[in-house]
C-alpha cells in the first residue's frame, strides 16, 4: 500500500492576487499606546487558547453532530462570489451526487461521518454478511487493545455501545429502529461520543499494533513518539484526523475510504474533474499482492466511504453507494472544520 504523507493537504493553491496590491506601497504601522501594549501582554497564552475554543464552540453549535439533507446547490450558493473553479468542481459533483447533510465541526467530524455513513449503509442495504465481518474485526480490535495492555474496563463501554448500534439497523429485531431515528441517535451527545470513542480506541490500537510501519509518518506530522502520538492526537476526543488516523482506521475495520478533494488546483486539458485518493484496507492490499481477487461488495467486500477536502474549509462526509464505482459503498465531502455528507443520485 503507498502512503503519502499528506495526501489530504496537496493541490491546494494560494491566492497571490491579494498580496501583489502590497508590493508596491510601503505601510507605516504606528506602535499601541504604551497602556494597551502592556495590556496585552497581560494576558496569558491559555486565556488566549480559551477564548479561542469558546468561539469555536459557539460556531460548532450552529451545527447538530448530523443536520438534514441539503441540496447540492446549497454548498454552490456558498461559493457563488468566490473561485470560478471551486463552482466547477461542485457542478462535477452535481452529476454524481444530489444532496449534502453537513456534521458539526468539533475535531470529531471525521469519525461522526464514519459512524453515521456506516450506520445509514447497513440499515438501507441490510447486508447481514457485512455486520458478521465486521464484528469479527471488532472482535480483533479488542483483541489487540489487550495485548497492548489496555484494561479492558476503559474501553468495553464504548465497544458494547457500538455493537448495540450495529444490530439496531438490523430489520426484524426487536431493537431495530428507523432511519429518523438513526438521525436523532446520531445527534444524541452520549450515543455519538462512545461510537466515537469507539473508533478512536481501535485507531490507536491498530496504530500502536503496527507502531513500525506508522512511526515514519507520524515523525512527518510531529516530534512526538507514537505511544505520545495516540495519547495526545488520537485518543482524546475534539483531536482533528489526518491521513494516519484515516489509515488506521481503513484497515482495523476492513474499510475502504475514498478522500475525495474540493480545492482550487487547475484542471488539465482533460477536462474538469475532483481528485480523490483511495485508502485500501491492509487485508484487501495483500489479497491483491498474491494474485487473489477480492470478493464484490455483496460478497464481502469492503465498504467504501467517500469524502471530499475543501481546500479552505477542510470537511469530511458521507455518501450511499454507487453500482457504477469500482468499489462501491459510502461516500462524503469535507472542509477545514465542518464535515458534509453527500447522497448518490
Amino acid at each position: 500500500m503507498v502512503l503519502k504523507s499528506r495526501e489530504l493537504t496537496q493541490n491546494q493553491e494560494t491566492d497571490s492576487s491579494a498580496t501583489d496590491e502590497f508590493t508596491s506601497t510601503t505601510t507605516t504601522t504606528t506602535p499601541p499606546p504604551p497602556a494597551a501594549a502592556k495590556e496585552w501582554e497581560n494576558i496569558r497564552d491559555d486565556e488566549i487558547m480559551r477564548q479561542q475554543s469558546e468561539i469555536q464552540a459557539e460556531q460548532a453549535d450552529k451545527i447538530p453532530f448530523v443536520a438534514d439533507k441539503e441540496p447540492l446547490d446549497a454548498l454552490a450558493a456558498e461559493y457563488q462570489s468566490g473561485s470560478s473553479i471551486l463552482l466547477e468542481k461542485i457542478k462535477v459533483l452535481g452529476n454524481q451526487y444530489s444532496a449534502i447533510r453537513r456534521t458539526r465541526g468539533d475535531g470529531n467530524c471525521f469519525f461522526r461521518s464514519f459512524m453515521f455513513s456506516y450506520l445509514e449503509h447497513i440499515l438501507e442495504t441490510q447486508d447481514k454478511d457485512e455486520v458478521e465481518r465486521v464484528k469479527v474485526n471488532v472482535e480483533e480490535c479488542k483483541k489487540t487493545l489487550l495485548s497492548l495492555g489496555y484494561a479492558e474496563f476503559t474501553f468495553e463501554d464504548f465497544f458494547g455501545l457500538f455493537l448495540e448500534q450495529l444490530e439496531s439497523v438490523n430489520q426484524g429485531c426487536d431493537t431495530s429502529i428507523s432511519h429518523n431515528e438513526l438521525v436523532l441517535r446520531s445527534r444524541d451527545q452520549s450515543v455519538s461520543d462512545h461510537v466515537v470513542m469507539f473508533f478512536r480506541f481501535i485507531t490507536s490500537g491498530e496504530i500502536r499494533k503496527r507502531s513500525e510501519f506508522f512511526e515514519p509518518f507520524i515523525l512527518g506530522l510531529t516530534n512526538n513518539t507514537v505511544d505520545q502520538f495516540c495519547k495526545s492526537s488520537v485518543e482524546p476526543m475534539g483531536e482533528e484526523s489526518d491521513h494516519v488516523h484515516i489509515i488506521a482506521l481503513s484497515d482495523a475495520l476492513g474499510v475502504a475510504i475514498r478522500v475525495m478533494y474540493l480545492d482550487r488546483s487547475s484542471c488539465d486539458t482533460s477536462g474538469i474533474s475532483v481528485n480523490h485518493h483511495d485508502f485500501i484496507p491492509e487485508e484487501a492490499t495483500k489479497a491483491a499482492v498474491n494474485g487473489s481477487q477480492v470478493k464484490p461488495f455483496a460478497e464481502g467486500k469492503p465498504i467504501s466511504l467517500r469524502v471530499a477536502i475543501f481546500s479552505d474549509l477542510l470537511c469530511c462526509g458521507h455518501m450511499g453507494t454507487r453500482s457504477s464505482d469500482s468499489f462501491p459503498g459510502l461516500s462524503g465531502l469535507p472542509s477545514d472544520g465542518f464535515k458534509d455528507a453527500m447522497q448518490p443520485l
